[in-house]
């Protein structure tokens, strides 16, 4: 129209700018257009820019939207942060998070979560030095047929190592004391051990006075001290609970294994995988071997609380009693002339003195050899004398 009005009614570019209230400029644009490309020029043409510097290349969308589907197909982690680190690595451009973040949404690859608490309202505390402190725990996984099982695993909190993964059908207190046992020799004494409420880590919360359960005992041993976190409150071992998340996405992603073999094949190819090829947010995407091996190691510096308990009995007709001591029932010899006798012992750490509940006589004192069931009482111990009358 603005055309026609200038060429037909004789209007010039200013009268036709007024009366349609645009600029003198279009006006002259469009007479220009209309000169050289007829009715065509007059068409709305795109304002978008013929050239976009800033634009991501193909190549590197393309690379960005393989990676998401391979390491989402295997398990892995498959953020925009780690998607950046796998194309560093690789030499090529490596956009800004948001940016790997849009692309990701324009080809429908993330899925919308509901709201999270967001990560400014946690409390993140970690160890200073790699040793400072190993959480532990068991977690189950299910056998293609149905079968469940038990995962065993230890976490250095600094650095994320992970120091030991294995699984069987059920775990026992002797089963962790003897991991835990092969992990000192391997790495040496951490200063601390952070564990949930387990029987096999704790019996504090046990309601019968069982005394220290063996991993309790090799802990004080070695002068560890030993964490655990309040009942009911999983937050407290955070690390190693989102670990477990981590392990189970990449299990998934796999068969599931008909044996307890073939699972412990997949565990020690995923602690190789998680260890030296997996980039960490928290460690400035750094593995956790090289963050475990770049400082220098803490040890155990506090000794630990002595353990004082009594219990009563009556020595059987065998003249013994029990003791549960390191998680294992120990009997001790009191000798046959004193049997149906009732006794109080009194525990202090490896050594029991037992003494008759009503006369205080002493009967008999222990020392506690770890290795044996059976605890014969010390030679100096007046274990064969006829048994105090009653009063």
């Amino acid at each position: 129209m603005i055309v026609r009005a200038v060429r037909d009614q004789h209007l010039t570019p200013t009268q036709a700018a007024a009366r349609y209230r645009v600029s003198r400029q279009w006006v002259y644009e469009l007479l220009k257009r209309y000169d050289r490309e007829g009715p065509a020029g007059l068409v709305p043409r795109s304002r978008a820019p013929r050239h976009r510097p800033g634009t991501t290349p193909a190549v590197i969308t393309d690379r960005i939207i393989a990676l998401r589907r391979q390491l989402t197909a295997e398990g892995k982690d498959a953020g925009p942060a780690t998607i950046g680190w796998h194309l560093h690595r690789e030499g090529l451009q490596v956009p800004a998070a948001s940016t790997i973040r849009r692309i990701l949404h324009a080809a429908g690859l993330i899925t919308p979560e509901p709201r999270k608490r967001p990560r400014s309202s946690y409390i993140r505390f970690e160890a200073d030095l790699p040793n400072e402190c190993w959480q532990a725990d068991i977690t189950h996984w299910y056998l293609a047929h149905g079968d469940r099982v038990e995962i065993l695993d230890f976490l250095d909190d600094h650095s994320r190592f992970l120091l030991h993964i294995s699984t069987q059908n059920a775990y026992t207190g002797t089963d962790v004391v003897t991991v835990m046992n092969a992990l000192i020799n391997q790495y040496g004494a951490p200063s601390s051990t952070l564990t949930d409420n387990g029987m096999v880590f704790t019996t504090r919360l046990t309601a019968r006075n069982a005394g220290r359960n063996g991993f309790e005992k090799l802990l004080e041993a070695h002068h560890i001290t030993q964490k655990n976190g309040s009942p009911g409150h999983p937050q407290t071992q955070g690390k190693i609970e989102r670990f477990h998340q981590t392990l189970k996405r990449w299990l998934r992603a796999r068969p599931r294994p008909t044996t307890i073999e073939d699972l412990q094949a997949h565990l020690n190819d995923f602690r190789t995988w998680y260890n030296t090829d997996r980039p960490h947010r928290s460690l400035g995407r750094r593995t956790p071997c090289q963050a475990y091996t770049a400082l220098a190691k803490a040890h155990p510096q506090t000794t630990t609380e002595p353990e004082w308990r009594t219990r009563t009995d009556r020595i059987d007709n065998h003249g013994k009693v029990s003791l549960r001591y390191a998680g294992r029932l120990r009997h001790l010899g009191m000798g046959r002339a004193n049997i149906g006798q009732p006794v109080l012992m009194l525990i202090h750490d490896h050594d029991v003195i037992t003494t008759h509940a009503e006369t205080g006589t002493i009967i008999a004192t222990h020392h506690i050899d770890d290795t044996r069931d059976y605890q014969p009482p010390d030679k100096n111990t007046p274990t064969t004398r006829e048994p105090p009358e009653k009063q």
